[in-house]
């Protein structure tokens, strides 16, 4: 494993950590209103070997936040985000390296709630991986990932209209190569209103 070496009297070791950031965190406010600081600098890249899918979800009824359709005031029952998953010799989705601490990515996890964090320096593209000595992403938890998605399940509207922002701030063809390596959304799309939380502070409050 790379590692970048602070010169020190007692010999301290600095890990340079990035997280590969492939949807919502794609958008530096939204980044910086979890980590609570400025986002310097954003480094597209790609993560070989995996593919993104709407094949995340939660329950919309049972977790720290209900949506209700705006129009009609009916609660789904499920909501879906984007995962990654593990898809041998694909080129991988587009996304950004955010230069990240190891407390930053203790709170990132709270946000990310539902996925777990593994480590995915081997399948950061090299160009964009140089900087860091590791590199780590968030996937679905067991339980929350769905391959094929429940009855009734809905995608928000704000989130999916956060992401595209987020990838179209980084550059049209950033925007274009979202949209082919993640394919159109397999379920409906719904402006959503907040009807019930308890969201942790920095947490997205839209989706």
């Amino acid at each position: 494993m790379r590692r970048a070496r602070v010169e020190a009297a007692v010999g301290v070791v600095s890990e340079r950590i990035a997280l590969f950031a492939y949807g919502s965190l794609v958008s530096a406010t939204s980044a910086e209103r979890t980590l609570g600081r400025p986002i310097d600098s954003l480094a597209i890249g790609r993560l070989a070997g995996w593919r993104r899918r709407w094949s995340q979800v939660r329950d919309n009824l049972a977790t720290e936040k209900t949506f209700a359709d705006a129009g009609t005031g009916v609660v789904p029952p499920h909501c879906v985000g984007l995962n990654l998953e593990p898809d041998p010799g694909g080129a991988g989705p587009n996304g950004v390296m955010l230069a990240v601490t190891e407390p930053e990515l203790d709170r990132l996890a709270v946000r990310e709630i539902r996925y777990d964090r593994i480590d995915v320096t081997d399948s950061a593209a090299a160009e964009a991986a140089a900087a860091f000595d590791r590199v780590v992403t968030f996937t679905a938890k067991s339980e929350n990932f769905a391959p094929t998605l429940p009855p009734g399940a809905v995608i928000l509207a704000a989130y999916l209209s956060a992401v595209q922002t987020a990838f179209g701030t980084l550059g049209a063809d950033q925007l274009n190569l979202f949209h082919e390596t993640t394919g159109p959304p397999p379920v409906e799309v719904v402006e959503a209103v907040l009807v019930r939380d308890e969201i942790p502070s920095g947490n997205p409050r839209d989706w």
